[in-house]
């Protein structure tokens, strides 16, 4: 991961037009995919299963907590990993390698419906495991805003200039993971994971 583009564009992923046309997504993808999602999840919790107000925020925000140790984990070891095999190479480029060559590209900055809606079912289904009824859906809720705030905020990272404060360290925290150091800094909506596994650039 040493090669970095400054255009604003990228390379072609795929020869199929269709497959091709995937890779690529609008910011507000995810926000029109599941913003809709975590309102029904929420209805029914409240209006289904009569969750109370507490219970609701206590799932809610436990939620958002695990979104950002999830996040950590997917960046760290699975986009992160490169199989030595040719294929296994492709796909490090096509999930994650595509975005460090060519960080500027305003249409793979944000995870395609074609693998966050996938994504999104496993998860349901795994929490389902050990959460029911209201409980699930409070916790599904907090999770998808968590990752729709990492979605957002990772574009807004790339494209955006911020003057000072949280955004601005954000920025920075990320950028250093980019032109600095690939191998540290995971954390892209919270740095917290960074600094408890020793993975911050600060020590």
């Amino acid at each position: 991961m040493n090669y970095k583009s400054n255009s604003q564009e990228s390379t072609r992923m795929f020869k199929n037009d269709f497959l091709e046309s995937l890779s690529k997504v609008h910011w507000s993808v995810p926000l029109i995919v599941f913003v809709p999602v975590v309102v029904y999840c929420t209805w029914r919790a409240f209006v289904q299963y009569h969750i109370s107000p507490g219970r609701y925020a206590a799932y809610f925000i436990g939620a958002l907590l695990f979104w950002t140790l999830t996040e950590y984990i997917l960046h760290r070891f699975v986009f992160h990993w490169v199989p030595a095999s040719r294929w296994g190479k492709r796909l490090h480029f096509i999930f994650h390698g595509v975005h460090h060559d060519y960080p500027n590209d305003a249409l793979r900055l944000v995870m395609p419906a074609s693998v966050s809606i996938p994504l999104a079912t496993f998860f349901y289904f795994l929490f389902s495991l050990v959460l029911a009824e209201g409980g699930l859906l409070a916790f599904f809720s907090g999770f998808i805003v968590g990752y729709l705030f990492y979605d957002v905020s990772h574009y807004a990272i790339h494209h955006a200039n911020f003057k000072s404060g949280l955004w601005k360290k954000m920025k920075q925290h990320h950028m250093h993971h980019h032109y600095a150091d690939p191998n540290r800094g995971y954390g892209v909506s919270s740095k917290i994971w960074d600094k408890i596994f020793d993975s911050d650039f600060t020590r």
